[in-house]
């Protein structure tokens, strides 16, 4: 299978990612309709509605026009790959499908995929795998997947938060890795955001429950800032506040800031607190001011070994995404800022 092979392989399969819907009357994705389903069931996180809009951004990503324009700079090295080594990868859970990026540059690269995937999303990438296999039956060569130890594997990719990767230092580190800590993405707001550009912002915070890497748990705004139009964009995710383990959350953190006195702005759903860190709670949403927009990016600049994304309208440097890109990572997105296409090419 060539490499030509490779990347239609998985142009059709972003074709049947962007038809999917939980409804879906198409014979082709009918099986990711069930994994959905089975997804939901197992993780209450992963609602129909997450595991769609997942879905339909990768089926967005995975053009043709995409695909060519990423696998550009890498493809004459790839051509020439001759020896396919195994790649094992402990895959995150935290939203749905979250490691399907180096389930593609493993394939893609010519290699072998080994993975371990999470209790909590296990069901969406088995049946991807399957559905590339339909369409080309010599795939079936190409991955594994387990729920036990990971073995007989040439290097490593494991994503985990800043205590497992720890232990997959330890366990990991004589072979070639890439090791993922906890991360967490910031917003630097400046006031004359547009109503689309704020909706956009919402988006970033809460889609997905704001449980991925490349949420925004925190935001930057000037001095006098008026949050109001910010909270009427927030407005599109209150149903939130009907998701039992996410109302949990914002009834836990509340009673907590209310009993410790602690100020905060209530927006029915979610808790906009004043503080300093770069992490938040589930149903809570930090903001600190600033008086200078240079000050801030160059204090952003100091903590990039902490941060995931940062979304801005202004400039900051190569890697600020557009307020609406925060879960829309382009192909060229690495996580972490590791190219995972180099690490696999050398």
């Amino acid at each position: 299978m060539n490499l030509a092979d490779r990347i239609k392989s998985f142009e059709i399969l972003g074709s049947g990612l962007r038809r999917y819907h939980p409804n879906s009357p198409d014979s082709d994705i009918i099986p990711l309709v069930e994994a959905a389903r089975l997804a939901f069931l197992r993780n209450p996180w992963f609602t129909p509605e997450s595991i769609t809009i997942a879905l339909n951004n990768l089926g967005q990503i995975l053009t043709t026009e995409n695909l060519n324009q990423w696998i550009a700079p890498y493809a004459e090295r790839i051509q020439v790959v001759t020896e396919k080594k195994t790649i094992g990868v402990v895959m995150a859970g935290n939203i749905p499908a979250v490691g399907f990026h180096d389930f593609l540059c493993i394939l893609v690269s010519g290699h072998k995929l080994l993975a371990k995937l999470s209790s909590s999303d296990d069901q969406l990438i088995p049946v991807m795998a399957k559905l590339l296999s339909a369409y080309m039956p010599e795939w079936n060569n190409y991955f594994s997947f387990t729920s036990g130890k990971l073995e007989n594997f040439d290097a490593i990719i494991a994503t985990g938060n800043s205590n497992t990767s720890r232990y997959f230092e330890f366990y990991f580190g004589r072979y070639p890795h890439i090791i993922r800590k906890n991360r967490n993405s910031v917003a630097v707001l400046n006031g004359f955001e547009t109503s689309g550009e704020l909706k956009n912002i919402a988006d970033d915070i809460m889609l997905f429950f704001g449980l991925g890497c490349r949420s925004i748990s925190k935001i930057y705004v000037p001095r006098g800032y008026d949050f109001s139009n910010l909270i009427q964009a927030l407005g599109k995710f209150d149903s939130y506040a009907d998701h039992h383990k996410y109302r949990n959350n914002y009834d836990y953190f509340k009673s907590i800031f209310l009993v410790s006195q602690v100020p905060f702005i209530d927006t029915g759903f979610l808790l906009l607190k004043e503080d300093s860190a770069f992490a938040s709670g589930i149903a809570i949403l930090h903001y600190e001011y600033y008086d200078h927009e240079e000050s801030v990016f160059n204090s952003l600049l100091k903590s990039m070994e902490s941060i995931q994304c940062v979304i801005s309208k202004m400039g900051f440097n190569p890697t600020t995404s557009r307020p609406g890109e925060g879960q829309n990572p382009a192909l060229w997105d690495y996580a972490d800022r590791v190219d995972t296409m180099e690490f696999l090419l050398s």
